[in-house]
């Protein structure tokens, strides 16, 4: 048998290889990144704090983009099968201009043991087409009838994705064409554009072109880690290929590195055929596809995010000239001003998340563990090891989408959009959202029963249980 694992590590290593194929910066791309992760290591003995030099090296992630509730629920059913579940809930069709007419969510393996295996990730966008902030009821419904005579999976890929998910894993021969399949299933198709049909949703959005005017899903980006995303950001431009005018996400500074910071190169011109009114097959270009870059940090309490989200609306407010570099000024003196310099008072404030452990050498004089999380950290009785932030930032994804379009598109800011939450995106996937904090949560909490037990803190079990 191939176990899960296994079988996900296979799919994202052939994933990368066939993107590399189709669009050659990505390679350049993976290249840089190695690079820059290889002088990191060797500089910084801190480098593995958020994950070893073999796990950043190996980890990816992609974006994918389906069109109806029933796509999705099969695209679920196949990453179910690389261990790789739906987790956090993205909307991403407000914001003014750019906005993008989907929701999304990242599907991944939940449990830390897998996530230090193979942290393999895809961000899933589902198309809205009843968002008559986008589309009129003409347009949706001709766009519904295009999407309901596609079929994006075969049979046989999901029948083996069955199979994997319920016997957590396949026989060898088995396993191979299923990777083979699913593979296959997410490059890009060569069957004609319809040129007319492609063009009319292009002016809505060049997203819901690139769902609902091809008859196939791809992968749009993948994406490598890399240790120092500002060293790559000017050392791709030094290889001739132009990035994104930012860094999206927290600005860099000399505290602790959260969340995630992305960027990316350009998308580029590819050569697809389209199908002209008249019938004619001609040949053209598209631009849909690009390669995203990410530094991953500490992930936030709720807390600590709502913290970031005030830092990051403020320096949004204030006056500037626009330039890229001033607004980066700006935000890095407002974060170095109301956040949290170290680690420790992230732990202490409870504005990020930790694992726990008793200390290699805690106090030996007779005292009693205190009952305060700070009291434990400062006095030497427990380790915290950050936990790495998993997830995406709605603004960042937006940010990252809105950078490689060819316009803003056309939406109608006056009227309501449809309703859509984490509950309503689980009804359509057929599968439990996840919500991110509750799994740091209970990664966090568990860590800390047991180093507290061990240590014989039974003032601060009593407090943990009574939720102090």
């Amino acid at each position: 048998m191939v176990p899960t694992w296994r079988l996900r590590a296979a799919f994202a290593r052939r994933l990368s290889e066939m993107y590399g194929t189709e669009v050659p910066a990505y390679t350049t791309l993976l290249t840089v990144t190695g690079q820059v992760n290889d002088e990191v290591a060797r500089r910084d003995e801190d480098a593995g704090r958020l994950g070893g030099i073999d796990r950043v090296t190996a980890e990816r992630h992609g974006a994918i983009r389906v069109g109806t509730p029933y796509e999705l629920r099969q695209v679920a059913q196949i990453f179910a099968a690389f261990g790789m579940h739906p987790v956090g809930f993205y909307d991403l069709r407000d914001g003014g201009a750019g906005a993008v007419p989907v929701v999304s969510t990242a599907f991944r393996p939940t449990d830390p043991k897998e996530l230090d295996r193979t942290p393999f990730r895809v961000f899933t966008s589902l198309l809205t087409p009843a968002d008559r902030r986008f589309f009129d009821p003409e347009l949706s419904a001709r766009l519904h009838t295009f999407l309901a005579r596609r079929t994006l999976f075969p049979p046989e890929l999901l029948a083996l994705a069955a199979r994997a998910e319920t016997g957590r894993g396949l026989p060898a021969e088995s396993a191979a064409r299923f990777v083979q399949l699913a593979v296959a299933a997410f490059a890009l198709s060569p069957e004609p554009v319809d040129r007319g049909w492609y063009t009319e949703l292009e002016r809505i959005s060049a997203v819901a072109a690139d769902i609902g005017g091809v008859a196939a899903t791809h992968i749009n980006h993948l994406t490598p880690r890399v240790l120092d995303i500002d060293a790559l950001y000017q050392r791709m431009g030094e290889h001739g290929i132009t990035m994104i005018d930012r860094i999206q996400g927290p600005p860099r500074w000399d505290g602790p590195d959260v969340l995630l910071r992305q960027t990316s190169f350009r998308a580029l011109a590819e050569p697809r055929a389209f199908r002209e009114p008249d019938g004619r097959i001609t040949e053209g270009t598209l631009r849909v596809r690009f390669g995203e870059v990410e530094a991953r940090g500490i992930a936030l309490t709720r807390a600590g995010r709502a913290r970031y989200d005030a830092l990051t609306a403020e320096a949004d407010q204030r006056p500037g000239d626009g330039d890229g570099a001033s607004r980066q000024r700006t935000a890095r003196a407002l974060w170095e001003a109301g956040f949290p310099r170290t680690e420790r008072q992230l732990a202490a404030e409870q504005l990020a998340f930790f694992t726990y452990r008793p200390a290699p050498e805690p106090p030996r004089d007779g005292r009693r563990p205190p009952a305060g999380l700070p009291e434990l950290l400062d006095q030497g009785w427990l380790t915290a090891d950050p936990i790495v932030y998993e997830d995406f930032l709605p603004r960042s994804a937006a940010g990252i989408f809105r950078s490689n379009l060819t316009g803003d598109g056309v939406h109608d800011t006056d009227r309501t959009g449809t309703p859509f939450d984490a509950q309503r995106l689980s009804e359509a996937i057929g599968r439990p959202v996840l919500d991110p904090f509750v799994l740091y949560a209970a990664q966090q909490d568990s860590s800390l029963r047991r180093a507290l037990h061990t240590l014989g803190a039974d003032e601060a079990l009593a407090s943990l249980d009574s939720g102090g």
